[in-house]
């Protein structure tokens, strides 16, 4: 006997880690986008972005990025980043959504940047993990053109020293990502909050 019912919810994000996308724009700053489609095989991360924003146009530019992965802690600082854009103009569809430019997007969220070592872009220096990456391939798939993915390899691992266990290992005691399941806001316990365009 079963309880299920079949469904069609407007998303699919059901409870991956939050990511702070940190990009390059065209005058040396340092773009910030949360993401929330993202997972790892090895040291290679794929990233799904929206098709046509800031971030995915700085890769596209400039090759390189930083995977900064939040704790749980962090998530208003993370919500507060919800609703900006690094487009200027924002574009329509972005307009409709409630979206606003800003071009710091660090003083905005109250974060504050480190200098990366093997690329350009800056880490978030509140993010517990940080991963330095290049871009290996950008793909738009043919079945949908709203978003891109992107396969990225990591060439540098920096965590804080809170969350090490030995010299090479994440402690997963001490480790408590972010995570975004169907538009709400988890640790690895109960909810924390819910992004502005929830609707449960």
């Amino acid at each position: 006997m079963t309880s299920h019912v079949a469904i069609q919810p407007k998303i699919l994000y059901y409870g991956t880690p939050v990511v702070l996308l940190t990009t390059e724009n065209e005058d040396g700053t340092t773009n910030i986008s949360p993401i929330s489609s993202s997972w790892a095989l090895g040291y290679h991360v794929i990233l799904g972005l929206g098709y046509g924003s800031q971030g995915l146009e700085n890769l596209r530019r400039t090759k390189e990025c930083v995977i900064n992965l939040p704790e749980a802690s962090m998530w208003r600082q993370v919500e507060a980043l919800a609703p900006l854009t690094g487009r200027n103009p924002v574009p329509a569809y972005k307009q409709e959504l409630g979206f606003r430019h800003e071009a710091d997007k660090f003083h905005a969220a109250d974060l504050f940047a480190l200098e990366s070592e093997l690329v350009r872009p800056k880490r978030v220096g509140n993010c517990p993990l940080q991963l330095e990456a290049v871009v290996k391939n950008i793909r738009i798939p043919d079945y949908a053109d709203f978003f891109a993915i992107v396969e990225t390899e990591v060439k540098r691992v920096h965590a804080d020293r809170r969350i090490v266990l030995g010299t090479n290992h994440i402690d997963p005691a001490a480790w408590n990502p972010l995570i975004y399941n169907f538009r709400h806001y988890f640790g690895l316990g109960d909810e924390l909050g819910k992004t502005y365009r929830s609707e449960t």
